[in-house]
């Protein structure tokens, strides 16, 4: 470490190692994955386990529930589902493919809602997972409306890279950025998973975008005149009900 961490970041290491799955993890992975001594990691993970945040079962160490009970009430995350959940199921009977909706934290999506197709396939997507916003239909709509500042600090870093069709050139990116500023939605094709496709749009709240949604396609069904007009209109749905809410 670069610095001394203090026990709430240390603490917070030791949460953040349990991604993505939430356990088990033996108390050898939690150090390793925290780059921190076993016997800090024994203690601190002794006291997250008195307080819930941690429990502790015959095979591992696994994200406690009380972590749940907190998260469902993080009031954007909560109202931005319970406002958004109608419209992803009026969008799901319409096509019966995978919906997703996720915000944007730092650089990254973050899902908040996913409702499977009844012939679903292989994602890298799961509610409380994250994906580079670059190699996303719905990272991609957030970071065309978020504003040139983030759209600059993305195009100056390397662009990470999830399959051989991800965009890693910054003037690709760039243009791509400029064509979902005009039409109003993202698309992907195979940059997130090989065989599949999405379209994504914007949800908006006073102003400000603040999440998106996706439909995620085998590349075979992947129709974008079809599948476009749908995602608008759920996203804007939102947006709109979400204008009727106060955060």
């Amino acid at each position: 470490m670069s610095r001394n961490l203090s026990m709430l970041e240390k603490s917070w290491l030791i949460l953040d190692a349990f991604r993505p799955t939430g356990g088990p993890l033996r108390l050898q992975e939690v150090a390793d994955r925290c780059h921190l001594p076993k016997t800090t990691t024994f203690r601190l993970l002794t006291e997250l386990t008195e307080i819930g945040a941690i429990a502790r079962r015959p095979d591992g160490y696994y994200l406690g529930r009380r972590l749940f009970e907190l998260g469902s009430i993080v009031p954007l995350e909560r109202d931005l589902r319970h406002a958004a959940l109608p419209f992803m199921h009026d969008l799901y009977e319409a096509t019966h493919e995978t919906i997703h909706l996720g915000v944007r934290d730092g650089l990254d999506v973050v899902y908040v809602e996913k409702i499977r197709g009844r012939e679903s396939f292989s994602l890298p997507s799961r509610v409380g997972g994250r994906l580079p916003l670059t190699c996303t239909g719905i990272g991609k709509a957030l970071l065309a409306y978020s504003g040139p500042a983030l759209i600059e600090e993305v195009l100056a870093r390397p662009l990470r890279a999830m399959t051989a069709h991800s965009i890693v050139d910054a003037q690709r990116l760039e243009e791509a950025l400029g064509q979902i500023q005009a039409a109003g939605v993202a698309f992907e094709r195979e940059e997130a998973q090989v065989g599949g496709a999405c379209i994504a749009a914007p949800v908006f709240s006073e102003g400000e975008v603040v999440a998106a949604m996706s439909v995620s396609v085998p590349l075979g069904r992947f129709h974008p005149t079809r599948l476009a007009p749908a995602v608008k209109t759920a996203a804007l749905g939102v947006s709109r009900a979400l204008g009727r809410r106060s955060f």
